[in-house]
């Protein structure tokens, strides 16, 4: 899990909360540039243990039967891997948690873990699990996104995000990590759009989605 840093249809991301949704701020986030990472890993760690984990992976999977932790290092953990859903049929489902301490109306896609270096962020790289689980801890409010389509959207549209929205730097000891704040309806709607595969005569067909709309009927 981490705890996302403060810096400069079927298969849609689905909102869960467990409390009132708040209003929104705005349309780009405006967070410090200052990145304490002890602080950070130490929020993550902390909400890891959240009581309102559980009924939001109850909301999204009625048949679970368990949600386990996952927090030493490992494949797992290196591959993206913070919670294992199990299923009633024993299907299991893996998530990667990402935390932002205010509720925000965008949702910042990691370019560059390490800019300087050119390591690839979460958005860009192979990941092993199945969803991002997106949450905003004030709200208790989570963005259940499945990778694949995500990835696609970004490979689809990232530079075009990049340029509207601009980036954001989170300063670490040792390195710089860059993400891009794209609007929540924004993403949704790039990611249903990423979700249609066409043959060559019919590649510019696109899927329109009123995304206030869908983010509401996707709200448990």
């Amino acid at each position: 899990m981490r705890a996302v840093a403060a810096m400069s249809q079927p298969d849609l991301p689905i909102a869960f909360n467990t409390s009132p949704r708040p209003q929104g701020r705005g349309t780009l986030s405006r967070e410090p540039q200052i990145h304490n990472f002890a602080e950070s890993l130490a929020r993550s760690q902390r909400y890891a243990d959240a009581d309102w984990w559980l009924p939001v992976y109850q909301k999204a999977f009625p048949q679970m039967v368990s949600a386990v932790s996952v927090r030493d290092d490992g494949w797992a953990q290196r591959g993206g891997i913070d919670r294992v859903l199990t299923l009633q049929c024993g299907r299991t489902y893996t998530v990667d948690e990402k935390i932002r301490s205010q509720n925000w109306p965008d949702i910042l896609l990691e370019q560059w873990s390490d800019e300087a270096r050119q390591i690839p962020g979460w958005i860009q790289k192979p990941l092993a699990c199945d969803f991002i689980a997106y949450a905003y801890a004030p709200s208790e409010t989570c963005y259940l996104i499945p990778v694949v389509p995500l990835q696609r959207a970004w490979r689809q549209r990232g530079r075009q995000w990049i340029v509207a929205y601009g980036t954001r730097r989170a300063h670490n000891p040792g390195y710089v990590s860059v993400s891009v704040p794209v609007p929540i309806g924004v993403l949704m709607q790039a990611i249903v759009d990423a979700m249609f595969v066409a043959t060559k005569e019919r590649r510019n067909h696109q899927f329109v989605v009123t995304p206030s709309a869908t983010q509401q009927a996707l709200l448990l």
